[in-house]
């Protein structure tokens, strides 16, 4: 199995919203790549809670059966169309795929 981790840090304001309103949207992407492709077995998307910790503004956790599985999520149309926009409203992003 794989696991597929990403962060992102937001701008505070981007593509004419600020960073709470492109978290959100970017959250209701990713939620809706769910499933797109053979081999997901999880996708979690979650946003900062008060009183928890967070030093990222998104993140996004996946399971994928193997690395081919990744891949096929990975080039995806659907989630290839998230690109310019992520790309758009973010200023870091951090990513770790391992198996386990």
């Amino acid at each position: 199995m794989i696991k597929h981790i990403v962060m992102w840090q937001l701008k505070d304001e981007a593509e004419g919203a600020d960073k709470a309103a492109n978290a959100r949207k970017m959250k209701e992407l990713l939620e809706a790549c769910r499933g797109i492709s053979p081999g997901m077995l999880k996708l979690e998307v979650g946003l900062p809670q008060p009183g928890l910790e967070a030093t990222y503004d998104i993140v996004l956790y996946s399971e994928f059966t193997d690395k081919a599985a990744l891949d096929a999520y990975s080039e995806h149309p659907q989630h290839q169309a998230l690109k310019p926009f992520f790309s758009a409203v973010r200023t870091g992003r951090q990513c770790m795929d391992y198996e386990v």
